[in-house]
């Protein structure tokens, strides 16, 4: 799975991700936009993507937003609640907190969003509590402000499970046959968004010899078929997108059925 990315005719808020396809022919195929514009030493959030998008948008021409990073989707189509900033204090005592230790202070704090967050996702969890404390109210109640009439201006692509956790295998093995234990042994520096790219820190454990290449391919395998997982659970709950299943469509088949969706919400402006 992808992340967020804004064709002009695309924007990555996590660039330079282990494995991610930013390759010169890639991106000769249309016009990209903020690939390569974050460090990995930088962090990046929600609320910097969508001001970077409006940016793009501002110029009035026809965008297509794609991939998984669906709360920044949801951002652009929804718009954003009202939250305070990031405290540097707090932030920095929430660091030094375990994963375990962040959700059990979020169940305290906000039951709902407990029950609704990834409780492995330090970075949202760090969020929630943050949010929860410097408001003194539920991080999931301050979500009410998205607006709840924005239209269903996009697809759902989904595969059915088995060929899609067959795919992300494959997919790995080739990151893993391009170089990608190079990638990130040169990199001297990961912020607290890059830090969570999946495969890092199985491949530094991999060049700390502290696991096997075999061992690491298995997990990052299995880490992603869980997000994956997860993504399309977002999906299927917080947006009202109609679904396609690439399984039952051959590319061409599928590439014309998304090119009509697109056609009529460009004719509906």
């Amino acid at each position: 799975m992808v992340p967020l990315a804004l064709l002009d005719r695309t924007v990555h808020p996590e660039v330079h991700f282990v494995g991610i396809d930013n390759s010169a022919e890639m991106l000769a195929k249309a016009p990209h936009h903020l690939i390569g514009a974050v460090p990995l030493s930088e962090e990046m959030n929600v609320e910097k993507f969508r001001d970077a998008a409006d940016m793009i948008i501002a110029r009035g021409q026809a965008l297509i937003v794609v991939g998984g990073t669906g709360l920044y989707i949801k951002a652009l189509t929804h718009g954003l609640a009202a939250l305070p900033a990031a405290n540097q204090q707090l932030r920095e005592k929430l660091e030094r907190t375990t994963t375990e230790e962040l959700f059990r202070s979020l169940r305290t704090l906000d039951p709902v969003g407990a029950e609704k967050i990834d409780p492995y996702n330090r970075r949202r969890l760090i969020r929630a509590v943050e949010v929860c404390l410097l408001t003194g109210k539920p991080f999931s109640g301050q979500r009410t402000e998205w607006n709840a009439t924005a239209p269903a201006n996009g697809v759902l692509l989904e595969r059915d499970r088995a060929e899609l956790y067959a795919r992300i295998d494959q997919r790995v093995e080739k990151m893993f046959a391009a170089g990608v234990v190079e990638e990130v042994r040169h990199v001297e520096s990961a912020g607290p968004t890059a830090a969570h790219a999946l495969g890092l820190r199985e491949i530094r454990a991999l060049l700390a010899g502290e696991i096997s290449q075999t061992e690491c391919i298995a997990r990052i395998q299995q880490a992603t078929r869980r997000y994956a997982k997860r993504q399309l659970t977002w999906f299927r709950g917080q947006t009202n997108f109609p679904s396609l299943n690439l399984t039952a469509h051959d590319p061409a088949e599928a590439v014309e059925l998304i090119s009509q969706s697109a056609s009529r919400v460009l004719t509906l402006g």
